[in-house]
């Protein structure tokens, strides 16, 4: 009697080699010079996130446009202002529902991990395993601190090739979490100890990482610090993160603004 295990093997082995495709969502600045620079810090870990072969990274202002933009991704990064209630839009909440059931991978990066939306909040915390609210009388709290970031990752792969560091950052803390939510990473702000990157494994099989950092678009200047994001990024698409972690090089150019925050850095001068 004929098998369809040889056939089973084989397409497993092709979609195996199909391109891991990330898409990040940024979007135009709305804060002071150098510090929420979501375009540039997508691109940065865009550039980052193609040094590991198979996965194919494409960055987005705002919302994809493209009906089609959306087709083939294997997960989203988001990297903008209050990410659960982009994602979560009312007219987007049965796409990216659709979406994160098929097993994509989500990330979320500073303000990204937030939600005020209360139409997008449940759908956010449980797509996510973590919550930032700081609007209108949220439950969460935000300081900008120099503190040192440690690795609680305990053999988790999000936690290879990196060690513990030091940063000035805009801390997010008090945020809310599933029980099945893992600290990665933890930081000490405001005198206490709080989780300040996240892994979750979804129900639908799917992963979610959170990063409540990179207020600063300098702190992408520490390896530690990049290789952090990008190793939560490979997580969720179920790439193999090497066991000194992913490749994050970079060089000074890279590091650079670009020539929109121009008009930024005269205002602060």
């Amino acid at each position: 009697m004929r098998t369809a295990l040889p056939f089973l093997l084989l397409l497993t082995a092709v979609l195996d080699a199909a391109p891991k495709k990330v898409l990040l969502i940024g979007q135009q600045p709305d804060h002071p010079y150098r510090t929420h620079t979501y375009m540039d810090d997508c691109e940065l870990i865009a550039k980052c996130l193609r040094q590991t072969q198979g996965v194919e990274a494409v960055v987005s202002r705002g919302w994809p446009e493209s009906p089609t933009a959306l087709e083939g991704v294997s997960a989203i990064v988001v990297h903008t202002r209050l990410g659960g209630d982009v994602l979560f839009r009312k007219d987007r909440q049965e796409m990216m529902s659709r979406l994160l059931a098929g097993g994509a991978g989500l990330s979320a990066i500073h303000w990204g991990t937030g939600s005020a939306d209360p139409d997008a909040s449940g759908l956010w915390l449980n797509a996510m395993g973590g919550w930032f609210n700081a609007q209108k009388g949220g439950f969460s709290r935000y300081k900008v601190e120099t503190s040192r970031v440690r690795d609680v990752a305990e053999g988790h792969p999000v936690g290879r090739g990196w060690g513990d560091f030091t940063c000035k950052d805009e801390w997010y803390y008090q945020l809310r979490f599933l029980g099945s939510a893992r600290p990665v990473a933890r930081v000490t702000v405001a005198g206490e100890d709080h989780p300040v990157a996240w892994t979750y494994e979804r129900p639908d099989g799917g992963r979610s990482f959170g990063f409540v950092g990179a207020h600063f678009h300098d702190n992408f200047a520490e390896e530690s610090f990049r290789r952090l994001v990008v190793n939560g990024v490979l997580w969720t698409v179920k790439a193999e993160i090497p066991e000194g972690g992913a490749p994050v090089a970079v060089t000074p150019a890279d590091l650079e603004l670009s020539k929109e925050f121009d008009d930024l850095a005269k205002k602060k001068k």
